[in-house]
C-alpha cells in the first residue's frame, strides 16, 4: 500500500465532498420533480424513474463497487467513479428530454456505486485509533444527513430559479465540484491495497439477480398495488443471496477472492450491529419521509418550510457526531444502545400528535428539541457502533465491511420508504410513524447483544495489535 504524506484533514475533507455529493443525489431531485414534468413533458411513469432509477442503480452494483476497489486500487476507483458521477450530473443538467435524463440518473448512479464504498474503504486503511473514530463520524454525518441536505438544497436551488434554468442546477452544482475533486485527488488520496487479481463474475451475476430482485418490487411494487410479480420477485431474492452466499464460500474454499467475503461477519456482534445499523438508517429515512409528508401534505408546509424543520435534526446529528469520539470508553460503548432508544422516544411523542391532534399536529414549542434529540440519537446509535466493528474486523477486510455498510442502509431505505409510504397513504402519519418507533427499539435491543460481543472481542483485537 502506498502511503499518502497528505495531511489526514485534506485526505477526508476530499472523500467527504465526494460522499456528499453522492448522498444527497439521492433525494435532491424530489422536490423538482414538478418542474422537470413540465419543463420536459415528462410522463408520470417516465417521472418515477428520475429518483427510482438513481436507488435501484446504486444498491444493485455497490458490492461489486467494493470489490473493484480491491481491483484497481481504492484511489482509482474513487477517482474513477467520481469522475463518471461528475460527467453524467452534467449529462443529466443539459438533458432534452425525460428519457435522457433517465439514462444519465443510472450513469451517475454507477458511478456513485463505484466511488462510495472507496471512501471507507480509505478511512479504515488511512486512519487508526482516536482519528479513525473522529473520521468515522464525520462519514456516518455526510451518509445520514446527506437525504436532508439534499432535500433542503433542491427546494433552495429550484426556488432561486439560477439563469432561468429552472431545476437544471440540481445537477449542475455537482459539475464544478466534481472537477475540483477529479483534479485534486490523485495528489493527496492513498493509493490503498489491491487484493484482487480478478473479478468475480459469477459473484457478481448472483447478486446482481439477488439485490435486482429485492430492490425492484421496493420501488416499484407499490406504485402498481403490490401485483403477484412483486412478491414472487422479493421471494425470490432471499433464495438467490442464499446461493450467492454458497458459491462466495465454494470460491474462497478453491483458493480465489470472492466478490464479498463473508468471513467479515464471523466476528460475534458483526451481524447484530450491522443490523443496528440498518435499522437506525432506515427508521431515520422513513422519519424523514413521513415527516416531510405530514408537514407539506397534512400541515400546510411548504416545500422549503418541510425543508427547513429538518435543520435542528441536521444540528443533533452533527452535534453528536463531532463530539462523541472525546467521550470516555464507557460512554462511547453505551451510545449504540441509548441512541435509537432515545430516537424512539421522540419518534413516539411526534406520533402522538400526528395522530391525536389531527390538523393540528405538529409539536410548535417542542420541535427543535425534539428534532435535535432524533438526529443526536441516530448518531449516537450508528456512528460509534461503526467505529467499534471497524476495529474488530481490521483493514485487512475493509473493503467487505464497506460493501455491507453500503448495501444495508440502502436496502434499509429502500424497504422502509416503500413498506411506511404504504401504511401513511392508508393510516396516516401516527400509525407509521408508531411503527417506526418500534422498529428503532428493536435496533436498540440489537445493539445491546452487539455491545456485550464486541466488548468481548475488544481485549482480543487490542493484544493482536499490540503484537
Amino acid at each position: 500500500m502506498t502511503i499518502s504524506t497528505t495531511r489526514p484533514g485534506t485526505v477526508l475533507t476530499v472523500l467527504l465532498a465526494g460522499q456528499t455529493m453522492a448522498s444527497m443525489d439521492g433525494s435532491i431531485v424530489t422536490v423538482a420533480l414538478p418542474s422537470i414534468r413540465r419543463d420536459l413533458q415528462a410522463g408520470a411513469p417516465v417521472l418515477q424513474l428520475v429518483p427510482s432509477a438513481y436507488l435501484l442503480t446504486l444498491g444493485v452494483l455497490v458490492v461489486t463497487g467494493a470489490r473493484l476497489g480491491d481491483l484497481l486500487g481504492h484511489r482509482r476507483a474513487f477517482l474513477s467513479g467520481l469522475a463518471a458521477f461528475t460527467a453524467s450530473s452534467l449529462l443529466c443538467g443539459l438533458a432534452p428530454a425525460a428519457p435522457v435524463l433517465v439514462a444519465a440518473r443510472v450513469a451517475q448512479a454507477a458511478g456513485a456505486a463505484l466511488m462510495m464504498p472507496q471512501v471507507f474503504s480509505l478511512i479504515q486503511l488511512r486512519f487508526d485509533g482516536a482519528a479513525r473514530k473522529r473520521a468515522i463520524g464525520l462519514y456516518s454525518m455526510v451518509l445520514a444527513l446527506g437525504v436532508a441536505l439534499g432535500q433542503l438544497a433542491g427546494g433552495v436551488l429550484v426556488a432561486a430559479d439560477l439563469f432561468g434554468l429552472g431545476w437544471r442546477p440540481i445537477f449542475l452544482v455537482n459539475v464544478p465540484v466534481g472537477a475540483v475533486l477529479v483534479a485534486v485527488g490523485p495528489r493527496v488520496l492513498p493509493e490503498g491495497r489491491r487484493v484482487a487479481r480478478r473479478l468475480d463474475l459469477g459473484g457478481v451475476a448472483l447478486l446482481t439477480a439477488a439485490m435486482a430482485a429485492l430492490v425492484v418490487p421496493l420501488i416499484f411494487g407499490g406504485q402498481h398495488g403490490w401485483p403477484l410479480w412483486a412478491w414472487a420477485s422479493l421471494c425470490g431474492g432471499p433464495v438467490l443471496l442464499a446461493l450467492f452466499a454458497g458459491f462466495e464460500g465454494r470460491v474462497a474454499r478453491a483458493g480465489g477472492v470472492p466478490l464479498l467475503d463473508l468471513a467479515v461477519l464471523r466476528p460475534p456482534g458483526v451481524r447484530p450491529a450491522l443490523l443496528t445499523c440498518c435499522a437506525v438508517m432506515g427508521c431515520y429515512t422513513a422519519f424523514l419521509f413521513t415527516l416531510t409528508l405530514h408537514l407539506q401534505g397534512d400541515l400546510g408546509f411548504g416545500a422549503l418550510a418541510a425543508g427547513l424543520a429538518f435543520l435542528p435534526y441536521t444540528a443533533g446529528f452533527a452535534a453528536l457526531s463531532l463530539t462523541w469520539a472525546r467521550l470516555p470508553e464507557r460512554a462511547q460503548s453505551a451510545l449504540p444502545v441509548a441512541g435509537p432508544a432515545v430516537f424512539a422516544g421522540v419518534v413516539l411523542v411526534v406520533a402522538g400528535f400526528a395522530g391525536a391532534v389531527p390538523g393540528a399536529g405538529w409539536p410548535a414549542g417542542l420541535g427543535t428539541p425534539l428534532l435535535f434529540l432524533a438526529g443526536a440519537g441516530h448518531a449516537a446509535g450508528y456512528s460509534p457502533l461503526m467505529a467499534q466493528v471497524a476495529a474488530v474486523v481490521g483493514p485487512d477486510r475493509a473493503s467487505a465491511l464497506s460493501a455491507l455498510n453500503s448495501t444495508g442502509p440502502v436496502l434499509a431505505s429502500v424497504g422502509a420508504v416503500a413498506g411506511l409510504g404504504g401504511l401513511y397513504l392508508a393510516a396516516g402519519a401516527g400509525p407509521a410513524l408508531a411503527v417506526v418507533a418500534a422498529l428503532l427499539a428493536a435496533g436498540a435491543l440489537s445493539a445491546a447483544v452487539a455491545r456485550t460481543a464486541l466488548r468481548r472481542r475488544a481485549p482480543v483485537e487490542e493484544h493482536a495489535a499490540a503484537g
